[in-house]
């Protein structure tokens, strides 16, 4: 039985304990700084499907130490995965964990990418993951639809996406992913599956419309708002009626009638005893309105500069726009889709409650629009310009919040179509809850980013390289790129012996030195390479469930002391007989 160390007490790895017990039939420790904080309660009660007697086994250590991973039985562990929130204190356990088993596998969950490269250069048998890196994919694809699927890039530069068989050009369909109205993985029918794997060469999956650039006159927009349009017309009107009753008292033309009512209004007048009463009557009602427009136009103007200063140093809206990606929720995974959104060239517009989030300096930096503010606060999300969005994705980190948000988002949304909803794609951890939401509430873009990341995490303790996700309603295809071992199972078999209907489907066959992209060929795996054989020189490209997985790094697993190989013979060629 494999054995595997968790370290950490947040969803993932709640998930991610679940998953190795379940999935890989393994016994799993798992340390913790507080036996009833965070996730911890939950964690020590997950159970085997097919066994409740197997659960994990819970050490408390407030301080990761030698002498706990020593009590964790380390030494005897297949892999030890670190998946706290903080970068730094993931990278200081694994090197304590390094001085107790030199050699254990580790992996490791970092937001920070490029950290994560210097790690990875630095420890040998180490795997750096971005839990939000692996989730992002799946919002952003939600988010804009079907029509814009994410890019999976494979090591040697080859590209696919999971589209929509309508979409796919019929030629570059490397095989049948799902018939989705059934829920149906990997079919042994693959005509049947309407999404499909597309392989992409030298484009991008889709056509982006370019993004909005900015107003020359942003700021004179945000200086003549409608509280200042209103206390100009208002002055406006004044003096326009003052004209009008000068030129009458008096007798005088419109430019002295101007003239004369500007200058009483706003600078004062002199006296004149000897003027008619009701001249006398108009300089006096002009002086008293002046007096009282005046101290207005002047605290008018010094709020709405003030607030257009704020307004345009903080990168918020100056306009209302339309056809938009609201996000709401500028934590690890909302940083991320903010940029793919960005780099697809949607336009974004960013809430968030706190202005230290991560990526509120990210939005600004992009210049993008960011508003500091409560997304449970209808005027947050009218300020975002909700009401005329293509989608709201609300990323928090609390359900209850992302809920809310998403349910007012969706009361705050005009169309002409009174039958059409704002799309929404929610957050969400629970999936009970998230069934329930779905039936209660008709949300059915809910996404959980422990869920789509753990089988990843998973996955690479046990020695499979995962590059991506597909998210197949609320269950997960992994896309992994899995070696050959010397002396394998596999090794001589053809490739299609590697499939197997529901479980694994073989994509591609790349040899060379896959990992670095050096001297790679790359065979796709359709019927015209049916009678090639795996060797220990090469590494496959799979689509497979987690279960199926599990099964191929069983068969893919190399062995101490290999024979030498020698390929089998391909099938003689049929010689068509001459008729009698």
């Amino acid at each position: 039985m494999r054995k595997f160390v968790v370290w950490g007490d947040n969803a993932l790895a709640r998930r991610l304990v679940g998953e190795l017990i379940n999935t890989y039939s393994a016994q799993v420790t798992v340390i913790v700084a507080d036996p009833a904080g965070g996730q911890a309660p939950e964690i020590a009660d997950i159970r085997a499907d097919d066994d409740p007697e197997v659960r994990p086994v819970v050490i408390a250590a407030r301080k990761l130490t030698r002498a706990v991973f020593e009590a964790a039985d380390l030494t005897d562990a297949d892999a030890i995965a670190f998946v706290d929130t903080d970068d730094v204190a993931n990278v200081d356990a694994a090197l304590i964990a390094r001085e107790v088993d030199p050699t254990i596998r580790v992996v490791l969950r970092m937001f920070n990418t490029v950290l994560g490269a210097g790690i990875v250069r630095q420890l040998s048998n180490c795997a750096v993951l971005s839990a939000s890196e692996i989730a992002a994919p799946a919002f952003v694809a939600a988010a804009l639809g079907d029509s814009n699927p994410p890019v999976i890039r494979l090591s040697d530069g080859q590209q696919l996406v999971a589209v929509d068989r309508s979409l796919a050009n019929p030629g570059n369909i490397r095989c049948g992913l799902a018939v989705t109205a059934e829920a149906e993985s990997l079919p042994a029918d693959e005509d049947r599956a309407d999404l499909v794997l597309e392989s992409i060469y030298g484009r991008r999956a889709v056509e982006h419309r370019r993004r909005r650039r900015r107003h020359p006159l942003r700021a004179s927009r945000l200086l003549l708002g409608g509280g200042l349009r209103r206390i100009l017309g208002t002055a406006v009107g004044i003096l326009a009626l003052g004209t009008v009753a000068v030129a009458t008292a008096r007798h005088v033309g419109v430019w002295q009638a101007i003239y004369l009512a500007v200058l009483t209004a706003l600078g004062g007048a002199n006296p004149d005893s000897g003027a008619p009463v009701p001249a006398q009557a108009v300089d006096l009602v002009l002086v008293v309105a002046g007096t009282a427009l005046i101290p207005a136009l002047t605290a008018a103007v010094v709020g709405i500069v003030v607030k257009a200063r704020l307004a345009i140093a903080a990168g918020g809206l100056t306009e209302p726009i339309s056809d938009h990606v609201v996000v709401v929720g500028l934590g690890n995974v909302g940083t991320r889709v903010l940029r793919e959104l960005y780099d697809l060239g949607i336009e974004v517009v960013a809430v968030d409650r706190d202005e230290q989030a991560r990526g509120v300096q990210v939005g600004r930096d992009l210049g993008l629009p960011v508003i500091i503010g409560d997304a449970t606060n209808p005027d947050t999300l009218r300020n975002a310009s909700v009401g005329t969005a293509r989608c709201l994705v609300v990323v928090t980190t609390s359900d209850v919040t992302n809920l809310e948000a998403a349910l007012l988002g969706r009361n705050l949304w005009r169309h002409p179509d009174p039958e059409r909803r704002l799309r929404v794609v929610v957050r969400l951890f629970e999936e009970d809850f998230a069934r329930r939401i779905k039936t209660a509430f008709d949300i059915n873009l809910s996404r959980s980013v422990s869920y789509l990341a753990a089988p990843a995490f998973a996955a690479s303790m046990v020695g499979g390289e995962v590059i991506d996700t597909i998210p197949v309603g609320r269950r997960v295809l992994l896309v992994a790129e899995v070696h050959v071992g010397a002396g394998s199972e596999l090794e001589g078999k053809y490739f299609r012996d590697v499939n197997e209907a529901g479980k694994v489907r073989l994509v591609a066959v790349q040899t060379g030195r896959a990992g670095l992209g050096v001297g790679v060929q790359t065979f796709w795996a359709p019927e015209q390479n049916r009678w090639r054989t795996l060797d220990r020189t090469q590494t496959m490209v799979v689509v497979a469930t987690r279960a199926g997985l599990e099964a191929l790094l069983r068969l893919a697993a190399g062995v101490d002391n290999p024979p030498p190989f020698h390929p089998p013979s391909a099938p003689p060629l049929l010689t068509p007989q001459p008729r009698g």
